[in-house]
């Protein structure tokens, strides 16, 4: 990697065009929650989809480890709740262009939810 150490596979991820399934937003994350519930930070998620969001973060979470994550879509009022695990991160890079943070999964998300997810980031992007 830039930094001279290897790198463990899982550790990052190589980004190729054009291989979401889903549609995806933008979306403010009101409060994510670590596993010892004690402390809480906002970030600002740059995309938002059915199955999971990247979290911008100068300090992302390992690969793997899981939290709450509780974010409102803007179509509704009620704060939505959900266990996630992060699936990859990005660390911060000085020379680099590309945002350091992290790829979460819903792991416990309703299909309800999920629509309501999909219906939102389809009316973001037009379709």
């Amino acid at each position: 990697m830039a930094d001279g150490k290897k790198k463990k596979e899982a550790d990052y991820v190589l980004l190729r065009k054009n291989r979401r399934k889903n549609l995806r937003g933008h979306l403010l994350v009101l409060k994510v929650k670590g596993s010892s519930m004690d402390k809480s930070f906002f970030g600002y998620a740059r995309t938002v989809g059915r199955n999971g969001m990247f979290i911008a973060s100068i300090n992302p979470k390992k690969v793997g480890e899981e939290f709450t994550i509780e974010f409102v879509p803007p179509t509704m009022d009620t704060p939505i709740k959900c266990l996630c695990q992060v699936r990859w991160r990005r660390e911060y890079t000085p020379k680099s262009s590309y945002e350091p943070g992290m790829g979460i999964k819903f792991l416990d998300l309703g299909d309800e939810i999920r629509e309501v997810i999909d219906a939102w980031v389809k009316s973001m992007s037009g379709t």
